[in-house]
């Protein structure tokens, strides 16, 4: 079982290895390097420190909307300092392994926060953050003057989207009218068991969007964080443009936001990069392609310095090394699996 672990973990480093060199590969072409090293020289870096500033009030505001989600089963230092190993450890190791760290750390607090409490935040953070990723695609390129084969392929997929998340929540609230739909479309008793059970732990991490105030504050405070990083591209792009765009930023940052998710090494480099390119190159901010990818380097290069120093922090603030808090989460899988 540990062998097969270790080259399960080896084949995934190897495929984000290879896809962070395509993506490195692919800028490389597009980009004159004395471009990008005039555009580095040139740069208004007077905006950096207010960009770091939204940054750091984003974080807060997701913490904020943890511990609503929550019910208040944390302080909120707590909450801001779990989150930030969690974000920590996932920009270090690949398949999200920091939510397995914010899981086993909401676990030793006292009152400790039960595994499943904490599993089923986590998939409703995911839904909102990914509604208000595709809301923000949508905006950016909904009335930019770009071809009708990317703007309306954008517009129904986000309008898809929102009527996709309105019906999770309605089957969340009827759990009897989404078990009928299975019941309905899946015949084979064996498989209509297994896909019975996983809809029941699905639908069990969808119950905080069945409490209507909840709900309201976990959106409200989704909107209010993603305003914050979106205020942060916004200022960020004022270091090497002369105007800022608020299409540009709200593309390049959704942008960013999947890019994260696609395996690469540690840092996302390359992937990361390659995404804010492409989104400045769409909607005309592509060239000069130096200043482009400049300005690439730049967020990526402020985002890991702010949750470098707060996922430091945190893990300061929670008195736990990498080391303990690896076997901490080892044990709890172990547990789990016994269980």
């Amino acid at each position: 079982m540990k062998r097969d672990s270790q080259v399960k973990r080896f084949r995934i480093g190897l495929l984000g290895l290879v896809v962070s060199l395509l993506a490195i590969y692919f800028i490389a072409q597009q980009v004159d390097t004395q471009d990008f090293i005039n555009a580095l020289r040139q740069a208004r870096y007077i905006y950096v420190l207010p960009t770091a500033l939204f940054l750091l009030l984003g974080l807060v505001t997701r913490a904020l909307r943890w511990r609503v989600l929550l019910s208040g089963g944390l302080p909120l230092k707590r909450a801001f300092s779990i989150m930030n190993v969690a974000y920590l450890v996932n920009g270090l190791l690949p398949l999200r392994i920091g939510e397995v760290a914010r899981i086993y750390l909401a676990t030793q607090a006292k009152p400790p926060v039960p595994y499943f409490k904490t599993a089923s935040t986590i998939i409703v953070e995911r839904l909102l953050d990914l509604l208000a990723i595709v809301i923000m695609t949508v905006l950016a390129l909904g009335g930019a003057d770009i071809p009708d084969a990317l703007r309306v392929p954008a517009v129904t997929g986000g309008l898809s989207a929102v009527l996709g998340f309105a019906v999770l929540v309605v089957l969340a609230r009827r759990r009897d009218v989404a078990a009928n739909l299975l019941n309905r479309f899946i015949k084979d008793p064996a498989l209509n068991q297994r896909l019975s059970a996983w809809l029941e732990h699905f639908l069990d991490g969808l119950q905080p969007l069945t409490n209507s105030r909840l709900f309201a504050q976990a959106v409200g405070w989704t909107a209010i964080s993603w305003g914050f990083s979106a205020t942060a591209g916004y200022i960020l792009m004022l270091t090497f443009y002369p105007q800022a765009s608020w299409a540009v930023t709200l593309l390049y940052i959704a942008a960013a936001a999947f890019a994260i998710a696609v395996p690469a090494v540690p840092g996302n480099v390359g992937p990361y990069e390659g995404s804010i390119f492409l989104a400045l190159t769409v909607l005309g901010y592509g060239e000069p392609s130096g200043t482009a990818l400049a300005f690439a380097v730049l967020v990526h290069g402020i985002n890991l310095v702010v949750h470098s120093a707060t996922g430091v922090l945190g893990f300061v603030q929670e008195g736990i090394s990498l080391e303990q808090l690896s076997r901490g989460m080892q044990n709890m899988r172990q547990q789990q699996s016994e269980a």
